[in-house]
């Protein structure tokens, strides 16, 4: 098996790499975090943007939610909660996944920067949302060992992660190839490439499209001088959320219109399967609503 060793995975390269003429992905390698120079500046103020957003669900008081739940009424708590679990689901994969995938093959310091941040501040909103449990009912257990049964909410959740789970194991898989390991079916770089590109678009479905039922319904409560602390809570994370669109956003265009990214000969042959992804991310979403 022949290996290239410019996707073989490391830490850190002593090669010298001129990071300006670097793909976002799947260069040369990773060595110093440097942010002198960059390619793209963008990343590096969305990155700043973010460290300034930086907040704590402890920050924001409970103490009138725990009387407002107690005094919502039972198809009012079921709506509350169902969305709660749900969240907690998305971003329990969003608090590890960015840069356990994307962070991987990420060559550039000021992206690598962004996805780390990005990746934070997911687990932030993982603990928001059992600050948020644990305060309004006795028995938060029951709560989250529910969402693991929940079948609508694992049909969603798999839904969104089945992409992300594709290009993890293909990742895997293709890093072993590269240290020389035998496979039963060798991966090429371009296969990778169009696991990555899916794995982005459900990423990009996920921040812009499937936590909104849930913030409506949050904002919703709010407006009728509910569960008003929530409200805030989600306020925080639907800011955060958009900044981590932005970065998919960026990330996408510029894998399609940049012929030096390496993406543009194999983005044209999965437009209908981005076309399905975001049919089937509109449909359960209205079905969930």
């Amino acid at each position: 098996m022949t290996k290239n060793n410019q996707n073989i995975p490391t830490l850190y390269s002593r090669k010298k790499i001129d990071f300006l003429k670097e793909p976002i992905f799947f260069g040369e390698g990773k060595n110093l975090q440097r942010y002198d120079i960059q390619k793209y500046t963008f990343y590096e103020k969305l990155s700043q943007r973010m460290l300034g957003y930086f907040w704590r669900p402890e920050e924001v008081s409970l103490l009138k939610d725990i009387n407002d739940f107690n005094n919502l009424t039972d198809q009012e708590r079921f709506i509350f909660t169902e969305n709660l679990k749900y969240q907690i689901l998305l971003d329990s994969v969003q608090g590890r996944s960015p840069f356990l995938t994307f962070g991987q093959v990420t060559t550039l310091p000021e992206v690598e920067e962004a996805v780390i941040i990005w990746d934070f501040f997911e687990t932030i909103h993982s603990m928001s949302y059992s600050y948020i449990i644990k305060n309004v009912y006795p028995n938060p257990q029951q709560v989250f060992d529910d969402i693991m049964d929940n079948e609508m909410i694992q049909e969603r959740a798999g839904a969104v992660t089945e992409k992300y789970n594709e290009f993890y194991r293909y990742l895997i898989q293709y890093q072993a190839q590269q240290l020389g390991m035998k496979a039963d079916t060798e991966i090429s770089l371009d296969e990778l490439k169009k696991k990555l590109y899916l794995a982005l678009i459900s990423v990009n479905i996920l921040e812009g499209v499937r936590f909104y039922v849930s913030f409506a319904c949050a904002f919703a409560f709010a407006e009728n001088k509910k569960m008003e602390g929530n409200a805030k809570i989600i306020k925080f994370i639907a800011r955060d959320e958009n900044e981590h669109l932005a970065i998919t956003i960026k990330m996408i265009r510029t894998l399609q219109k940049d012929p030096k990214e390496g993406f543009t000969e194999v983005i044209p042959e999965l437009e209908d399967q981005v076309y399905a992804l975001f049919k089937d991310a509109a449909e359960q979403e209205m079905r969930w609503a």
